[in-house]
């Protein structure tokens, strides 16, 4: 067996896949290329191949696992009921570990820089804000122009909420934890202005723990497996005492859900995790939060793959919108990817920007002048693909702000 980690796809995994082919219309990339190797299917064979001994760890097999998104639009269509995202992330850890390759083992290195480092993030967010102020996007290399492009007008020195406790105005239900992310905290500070009113407001008390750290989403993705590990049991000790541990990132709410794959006791985290809009939207049906007078404003939602394909949360973020009084447009059915998917804009720029430009052509044909996505990184790609008059904000964030008078006022 070829296999070399402990987070290789295991027999049962691969073995639940019988080739029925219904995930092929699902996938991205198998749409924009036609490739049996750039399908679901296709990698789980490649992946059988190499458990049954018949093929290598080699180049090939990551040029066939490193095409992937990791949407996991297949997975809710699949009747074998494949953990399709959790096999790929075994995959790409054993392609990490047995295919040499110096641009990922630079890119792992930074990512340990940043993911670890909040000293990191906070210079890097100063370099971008100053990049922004002195508008260098026209002049920089296609993927720094286009990650500038969709970055928010970014403050030279972020906001702080690390380490802060804020109580709700009545009787506290629950203590929720909320996780700061390492891109959420320095980026999106709205964002998690927006979340702590909100669940004041429903009678939570939020705090944001200073001994936590990035959730390692992105590292787990791109196979730098002993990193994400590492974060994940800073999480579990920083995270241990609360009631909820809430995250209001799609990406980083559907991996603490799978801790327990990634560090021992995991599944501790996971059973307290949630993503911030299923915890506001059971809010908005309690009555706890009240809905705002319909104003007839179009917003489409564009659904982030790990909110719609890896938690099923499709109804969440409607509710939130809708609730803050706007005609909820959708863009797609099937929620079909945008392209971000974590640093995958950087390792496939070109299948990155194809999915982008289709997306934003769903936004352009929707009529929304307002764009709700739950994700970061789904954020920054409509952004840099959309005109840049159309308003992008987390569904939370469009909702704070429709009865902020009601905030301000308690």
């Amino acid at each position: 067996m070829a296999w070399v980690t402990d987070l290789h796809p295991t027999k049962s995994e691969l073995d639940a896949c019988v080739q029925c082919g219904l995930c092929l219309p699902h996938c991205p990339t198998f749409r924009l290329t036609g490739l049996e190797t750039a399908s679901p299917r296709g990698r789980l064979a490649a992946m059988s191949a190499v458990s049954h001994g018949l093929a290598e760890v080699d180049q090939e097999f990551a040029d066939v696992v490193g095409f992937c998104l990791q949407c996991r639009a297949c997975e809710p269509v699949c009747p074998g009921l494949v953990p399709f995202g959790r096999a790929m992330e075994g995959a790409r850890a054993e392609v990490a570990a047995q295919v040499p390759d110096p641009r990922r083992a630079r890119r792992h290195r930074l990512l340990r820089r940043v993911l670890v480092s909040r000293s990191w993030r906070r210079s890097l967010t100063a370099g971008a804000a100053l990049a922004q102020r002195a508008r260098l996007g026209g002049v920089m290399p296609g993927p720094l122009r286009l990650g500038l492009r969709g970055l928010r007008r970014l403050p030279m020195r972020p906001p702080e909420v690390l380490g802060g406790t804020w109580e709700p105005s009545g009787p506290v239900r629950a203590t929720a934890a909320l996780l700061a992310g390492c891109v959420m905290e320095p980026w999106f500070d709205p964002v998690h202005r927006a979340v702590i009113e909100l669940l004041t407001l429903g009678g939570y008390r939020v705090t944001v723990p200073s001994g936590q750290t990035c959730c390692g989403a992105l590292a787990a993705h791109d196979g730098a497996a002993q990193l994400a590990r590492e974060l994940a049991e800073v999480n579990r000790a920083a995270f241990r005492s609360f009631d909820l541990i809430v995250a209001d990132a799609a990406g980083c709410s559907a991996h603490l859900k799978e801790y327990e794959h990634w560090t021992d006791g995991g599944e501790q985290v996971a059973s307290r995790a949630r993503d911030a809009v299923e915890v506001v939207a059971a809010l908005i049906d309690e009555g706890l939060l009240r809905r705002r007078q319909p104003t007839g404003d179009l917003v489409a939602v564009q659904d982030p793959c790990h909110l719609r394909h890896a938690q099923r949360l499709v109804e969440a973020p409607r509710k939130i919108v809708d609730a803050a009084g706007y005609s909820v447009v959708d863009l797609d059915e099937g929620g079909f990817c945008c392209g971000a998917a974590g640093l995958y804009s950087l390792v496939q720029p070109e299948a990155s920007a194809r999915l982008g430009a289709a997306k934003a052509e769903q936004v352009a044909k929707s009529g929304a002048r307002i764009v709700a996505s739950a994700n970061p990184g789904c954020e920054m790609q409509l952004r840099s693909h959309l005109d840049q008059s159309i308003t992008i904000a987390h569904p939370i964030e469009l909702y704070a702000n429709a009865i902020r008078p009601e905030l301000v006022g308690r």
